[in-house]
């Protein structure tokens, strides 16, 4: 991240302290120039191409219920959440956690099948 030179690194920061904080056991490296999160499995990356907003790719992301408000997108491998600005990343944040405690439990469950009350 010191080295990040993007205009919305600020927000970048943000979005990455609420997926970190949702587990700890959420790790991140980097993944096509930029933060990168797995949780059995890669979970989401951020997209820094892009200099008009953030954007992050939820990998595999088809698998998480569109009732969420968020992600975004019908694209059959990934999912995308956009960032406008820092009153976005807070407007958001709750749907961004529910996104990623779902992808938790989806894992969780792909791991140990007798795990319920999953929502698709």
């Amino acid at each position: 991240m010191s080295e990040l030179d993007h205009p919305f690194k600020a927000e970048v920061q943000s979005v990455r302290e609420i997926i970190k904080g949702v587990n700890e056991k959420i790790t991140e490296e980097v993944k096509w120039n930029a933060p990168s999160f797995s949780y059995k499995g890669y979970l989401a990356t951020f997209n820094l191409w892009a200099k008009h907003h953030v954007h992050l790719v939820f990998h595999n992301g088809a698998i998480l219920d569109q009732g969420l408000g968020i992600p975004e997108g019908d694209y059959p491998d990934r999912r995308m959440v956009y960032f406008a600005n820092e009153d976005e990343v807070k407007a958001k944040k709750a749907d961004l956690v529910k996104a990623v405690q779902q992808w938790i439990r989806l894992m969780d469950a792909k791991e140990n099948p007798s795990i319920s009350g999953l929502s698709r």
